[in-house]
């Protein structure tokens, strides 16, 4: 049993499993066999002398204190073996709070522990009541649906199929190798609308790359023309113009310079 506790607003908050427990145990305060039995004890005690209570109605009463006890045997041997066929099983419990907000457990059920007539699922080393079970799953069925919720999640991540560029590229590659590793019945988790809008947003990529690729081939030749230009400038720089006499190195350069710039125009 957990020593700790958080505190709220000064008060300590509960846990879902100490509520599903708490609520269990305001359940046992109806009549049961011992109550039962007491009342039977206490009219024989407290009868009327003058007019006892005669055999008959004794027996009588007996016997249905006896078809009491039985009936609750029977639930109770019920709940046991309905409790313990849970066991390894993926379930859902649903638990509510001192202030009415409900709240969903979901985990394996490890082992049962049958106290008092009543059974409690043992989930994460917390114990809740069987009367909170809300669902059993299937692991498998458990696992598709996550998965398909991840994907669907995802994708609505992503912006207009029309406004997506290459740094979405990574993130659509992604969904598109997790649908295509997807079986039938995974994929039957996804909704028409999901698979068509996925669709969308793989042949749109395929738009961009292929735009990007036309893009990279129209710079090359710009390069290359580029290099060219370089080569034909530097052949005319090793040219064997000799400078005017007199001239100083700074006419030179200005007579360098100036013809550069026309080649370049």
């Amino acid at each position: 049993m957990s020593l700790m506790a958080p505190i709220k607003d000064g008060q300590v908050v509960e846990s879902e499993s100490q509520n599903s427990l708490k609520k269990a145990n305001a359940g046992k305060n109806g009549m049961d066999k011992d109550a039962f039995l007491q009342l039977l004890v206490a009219q024989m005690q407290y009868q009327d002398p003058l007019e006892p209570t005669s055999n008959t109605e004794f027996v009588a009463q007996y016997a249905q204190f006896s078809q009491v006890e039985q009936m609750q045997n029977m639930a109770a041997t019920s709940e046991l073996a309905r409790a313990s066929s849970l066991v390894g099983e993926e379930v859902y419990v649903k638990t509510t709070n001192s202030s009415g907000d409900t709240k969903y457990i979901y985990g394996k059920v490890d082992y049962v522990v049958f106290e008092a007539g009543k059974a409690y699922l043992a989930i994460n080393e917390e114990l809740y009541s069987l009367d909170d079970l809300d669902t059993v799953v299937d692991a498998e069925y458990k696992a598709a649906y996550d998965k398909a919720m991840d994907f669907t999640e995802t994708l609505n991540k992503l912006p207009k199929v029309t406004a997506i560029d290459m740094s979405n590229a990574e993130t659509i590659d992604n969904l598109k190798k997790i649908y295509e590793g997807m079986t039938e019945y995974e994929k039957s988790f996804l909704a028409t609308d999901t698979v068509k809008r996925y669709n969308e947003y793989v042949v749109r990529l395929e738009e961009v790359r292929n735009a990007a690729g036309e893009a990279d081939k129209n710079e090359k030749p710009s390069e290359g023309e580029g290099e060219d230009g370089d080569g034909d400038a530097n052949e005319d720089g090793d040219s064997n113009v000799k400078p005017e006499e007199g001239a100083g190195s700074g006419d030179e350069d200005k007579s360098r310079g100036s013809g550069l710039h026309k080649r370049t125009e």
